[in-house]
């Protein structure tokens, strides 16, 4: 009976250490960590955590690609919602989706039209410059990643010295300039000066137009500011709109 037990033992242990042998281990899956909270940040557990941090290998289209679709297409003449110029209007994501192919670069014409070599062809069009490389090779890598509508909070709101050159002609730049520039500006609002920006800042439109308040074109088309770039200016529109 001894030599029954001592066998049935030994054979359980085998069995059990063929299983262990045979177990795949789970998969590691890398996870973005945020290390990014906002709020208190003193160390003494004031803060908040950033609920959707930007990764930085991750390119997102309303933080990286509208705003150079916007000052470089989507301008009044060309893409704008008004003129579509062959239809195309490049100011949206749905817009900007519906001329490339995600994952091709070949197969999109957005990005074909860009770097073309051909003068007739070239997108933007001669006056306007060409499309830096940094800018061009940010479209790329948005179309090989799958040309997704991904969104981020970058969790970095500096209110505590907003200037028009360090911060609000930025953000104009960016994101009106395409559509309020030169004789063609549209609306005749031109916000290519100091000058032009700070009428409408003095007048109420400014304010109106980028917080979507009833009565007045909400701006940008396609996408609007997110809150700390709303916040900002409307900190230097309150301190007076200086050109400082």
């Amino acid at each position: 009976m001894e030599k029954l037990r001592g066998f049935l033992l030994v054979s359980l242990l085998v069995v059990l250490g063929q299983v262990s042998c045979t177990h795949k281990s789970a998969e590691l899956i890398p996870v973005y960590v945020n290390t990014n909270p906002t709020g208190g940040g003193n160390g003494n557990g004031g803060g908040t955590t950033n609920p959707n941090p930007c990764d930085p290998n991750i390119v997102y289209f309303t933080k990286d690609i509208l705003p150079i679709l916007n000052s470089n297409c989507a301008m009044s003449g060309c893409h704008d919602n008004i003129t579509a110029k062959e239809g195309i209007v490049l100011n949206s994501y749905a817009g900007a989706r519906a001329k490339v192919t995600p994952y091709s670069l070949n197969s999109s014409k957005i990005y074909k039209v860009m770097v073309t070599s051909n003068s007739k062809d070239i997108m933007p069009p001669a006056p306007n410059s060409k499309l830096s490389q940094t800018q061009l090779d940010l479209i790329a890598k948005w179309i090989n990643q799958g040309a997704q509508n991904l969104t981020c909070n970058s969790g970095n709101c500096d209110t505590s010295n907003v200037t028009y050159s360090g911060v609000v002609s930025k953000t104009i730049n960016t994101y009106c300039y395409g559509c309020h520039n030169g004789a063609s500006a549209g609306g005749g609002i031109n916000l290519s000066s100091h000058a032009g920006v700070a009428s409408i800042a003095a007048n109420g439109k400014l304010m109106g137009s980028i917080q979507g308040v009833a009565g007045y074109s909400a701006m940008p088309k396609g996408s609007k500011l997110d809150e700390c770039q709303i916040k900002q200016i409307q900190i230097w529109v309150k301190a007076g709109a200086l050109n400082n």
